[in-house]
């Protein structure tokens, strides 16, 4: 069976900097929610963007949905939350207008007229608790609701995908758990496959299928009730290191 991402053998380095990863092989299934944890400049946000074709691996090879990597983000696959996604305070765009910008890989322009594209935009907003404020200037929210809208924007692409790069960054603990919660209702809910970057899991702990620790390369690959065991292996004493 064809995995959605498929990396083999894969290296690389920021020039004089050193090598950023070494001998990476991962692969993930359609549907499934992974979260990619580590210590900061470990190579996680490294290793996002060759999976999505931002970068290009030194040697070895990334394929997505089948094909080299770098060839599909254009193809409205995939929805991506880089890392501080925000809407600067003097920025007028609305929610509504933030997600219905989310269209443009599909619909070729910013703003949906087509009716599936409002009624796409208007479900988009009411999955992520956001009805409410949907003709608020995104600027007024409070960052998890921010990260919410970028979230409804991802949602109305239709990706197969969805990619975020640290989204919790600066939200609270409540924000934290509820976007983890959402998450999890929006994977059942769609199958879309998840991939979940942060330096930290506690807040999809019970949600994710898999956990994969990346310092430099793949340190563990498994169900998080496998931690455990390595965090108590001798033979594993930097086990709880790996997520600084």
């Amino acid at each position: 069976m064809q995995a959605l991402v498929e990396l083999r053998g894969v290296e690389f380095a920021f020039g004089r900097f050193g090598r950023a990863l070494s001998n990476v092989n991962l692969r993930v299934e359609a549907g499934e929610f992974v979260a990619i944890a580590g210590p900061n400049g470990g190579g996680k946000t490294t290793l996002l963007r060759i999976i999505l074709g931002l970068l290009r691996p030194d040697k070895g090879q990334a394929l997505l949905f089948g094909e080299p990597a770098h060839r599909v983000l254009a193809q409205g696959r995939v929805a991506y939350l880089p890392q501080r996604a925000r809407v600067g305070m003097a920025a007028p765009i609305t929610v509504r207008e933030l997600v219905a910008s989310g269209r443009a890989s599909r619909e070729r322009w910013l703003g949906p007229t087509s009716r599936h594209g409002r009624e796409l935009v208007h479900q988009s907003v009411v999955e992520v608790g956001l009805r409410d404020v949907i003709d608020r200037p995104v600027a007024q929210l409070s960052g998890g609701m921010q990260q919410r809208a970028f979230l409804a924007r991802m949602l109305a692409a239709e990706p197969e995908l969805l990619a975020l790069d640290e989204p919790t960054t600066g939200v609270d603990a409540d924000s934290q758990e509820r976007l983890a919660d959402l998450l999890a209702g929006l994977q059942q809910r769609h199958r879309v496959t998840i991939l979940y970057i942060s330096h930290e899991f506690g807040a999809v702990e019970r949600h994710v299928h898999r956990l994969v620790l990346v310092r430099g390369g793949i340190a563990f690959d498994g169900p998080i009730s496998q931690l455990p065991q390595l965090w108590h292996d001798p033979s594993h004493a930097h086990g709880r290191e790996l997520l600084g």
